[in-house]
């Protein structure tokens, strides 16, 4: 809501607050909708000043009012400011060869994520933010360095190798500037062929980078950020042991990424949806050492939170299942829904 002067009413907003007289009789109720009579009204008892409702104030979702937010709007701002800058430093690399400056890329890294309070708010803000077509591949990037801020936090990593991890945020992908657009956001499932193209990135990038004055876990987080502690990744069949540790991390900070950001065949994925897919099978992909502490931080800063299910329901998340991170324990009225035991419901929407 804001407060706004009398003068300044026109028809259609909606009173915020209740209006009492200065005798402390209601005159209007709050949700009434301005027109002529309700401004003569007011002039007439000297009400200088009236709460107006606005679009935040409609908002159900968590995420519509984090999006509508004033904080957020001022995030946006800042984000589009540094993109086309960004763009430019990797596009010149790639294109002409010209060596990204570690310290601009920092710049660009500290002035969007001071624009946050903490590392909570700035992954909703990501969560919010919807990229033009031409910029996704940049975006994914970009997004990546920031959530590694975040993870890097999290985890309890040093100042060192959180600054670290950034830089992997920034060039691990660099690779998927030299496929083209139409491969890499193609909306339905890719061929074999296709795939098996989409698979060279890793290689690209390792090959723009290696010859870089970068640190070297860099250059191995570009190669390897697709392997899988199975073995089951690419392009060498890795496991465990021989993968880096950065990329381990990469691994998991790139798929957070993608599920968290909205695409043009699927919306974003809560962070409960987002945990599930974790939890299929991530525990034998990643490191479940690393793995596992973020799942856990995700899911505990959604306590409090209201939900809707599948069936409708609406509820109160009120524990966290350590056996089942994605699938809390809720409060409906007097009702506790265990989720990790009603498994035919499922979490749609939070608030």
């Amino acid at each position: 809501m804001k407060t706004i002067a009398r003068m300044a009413l026109k028809n259609g907003m909606v009173i915020g607050e209740d209006v009492y007289s200065y005798q402390n009789d209601l005159i209007y109720p709050k949700d009434t909708v301005v027109d002529e009579t309700v401004i003569a009204k007011l002039a007439r008892h000297s009400i200088m000043c009236v709460s107006i409702k606005e679009e935040i104030d409609y908002a159900t979702t968590h995420f519509e009012k984090v999006r509508l937010s004033t904080e957020f709007k001022y995030f946006e701002f800042t984000y589009n400011d540094c993109m086309p800058i960004y763009r430019k430093l990797m596009t010149d690399f790639v294109e002409q060869g010209i060596p990204v400056r570690m310290n601009r890329l920092m710049e660009l890294y500290v002035k969007i994520s001071s624009c946050a309070r903490n590392g909570e708010q700035l992954l909703d803000f990501l969560y919010n933010m919807l990229p033009s077509e031409d910029d996704m591949t940049h975006a994914h990037c970009l997004n990546s360095a920031l959530i590694a801020g975040v993870f890097g936090t999290w985890l309890s990593l040093s100042k060192e190798d959180i600054f670290l991890l950034i830089q992997c945020g920034f060039f691990y992908d660099i690779g998927k500037l030299k496929l083209p657009q139409e491969l890499l956001w193609k909306p339905g499932k890719l061929t074999e062929l296709e795939f098996t193209k989409l698979k060279t990135h890793t290689m690209l990038g390792f090959d723009l980078l290696k010859e870089q004055n970068l640190n070297e876990h860099v250059i191995k987080a570009t190669l390897m950020h697709h392997e899988r502690c199975d073995g089951s990744g690419y392009p060498s069949r890795l496991k465990t042991d021989k993968i880096d540790v950065f990329a381990k991390y990469i691994a998991i900070i790139d798929a957070y990424e993608a599920m968290t950001s909205a695409r043009t065949y699927r919306q974003s994925l809560n962070p409960f949806q987002v945990i599930a897919n974790f939890e299929k099978d991530g525990y034998i992909k990643y490191d479940e050492a690393i793995l596992r502490p973020i799942l856990e931080h995700i899911a505990t800063t959604q306590l409090g939170f209201k939900v809707r299910l599948t069936n409708d329901v609406e509820a109160e998340i009120n524990m966290i299942n350590q056996q089942h991170l994605s699938r809390p324990l809720l409060k409906s009225g007097e009702q506790f829904i265990d989720l990790s035991k009603e498994t035919d419901l499922d979490i749609v929407a939070i608030y």
